[in-house]
């Protein structure tokens, strides 16, 4: 997160926080909240390495605000490390709540992305031009 509150990295993903992802209480579950930043990792490093990628590894991630049915999820990504097969794609998920004016952060983790080939090997992860 940078230092004035606002969003680190591009907005990748955004989507609706719906009833099917919550508890009777209206709390979104963690889990779901989880995958669109995994499915917004992906996104970013497949679009970077110009192939496939697989998720090895993902660190840190605490809930920091609850999600509700009707939030507007928006994630983030930022590509913190380039390997020569990975990437450390580092996402925050942020929400936008309709009776509040500004955005707050929910969560933030850094994934881990593996570029794969069409056999299911690691591949180089092209240089960025």
């Amino acid at each position: 997160m940078n230092a004035n509150g606002s969003p680190k990295g591009e907005l990748t993903m955004r989507t609706v926080a719906m009833p099917a992802n919550a508890n009777p209480a209206g709390d979104i579950f963690g889990g779901w909240v989880m995958s669109q930043m995994d499915l917004a990792a992906f996104v970013a490093a497949s679009e970077r390495a110009g192939n496939r990628t697989v998720t090895a590894a993902v660190n840190s991630m605490s809930f920091a605000k609850p999600v509700k049915i009707g939030d507007t999820l928006c994630v983030y990504t930022h590509f913190d490390r380039i390997g020569r097969t990975s990437m450390t794609v580092d996402v925050e998920a942020w929400v936008h709540r309709h009776d509040r004016p500004k955005r707050e952060l929910v969560t933030q983790a850094q994934f881990i992305m593996v570029a794969m080939d069409s056999s299911g090997n690691p591949t180089p992860v092209p240089p960025q031009h």
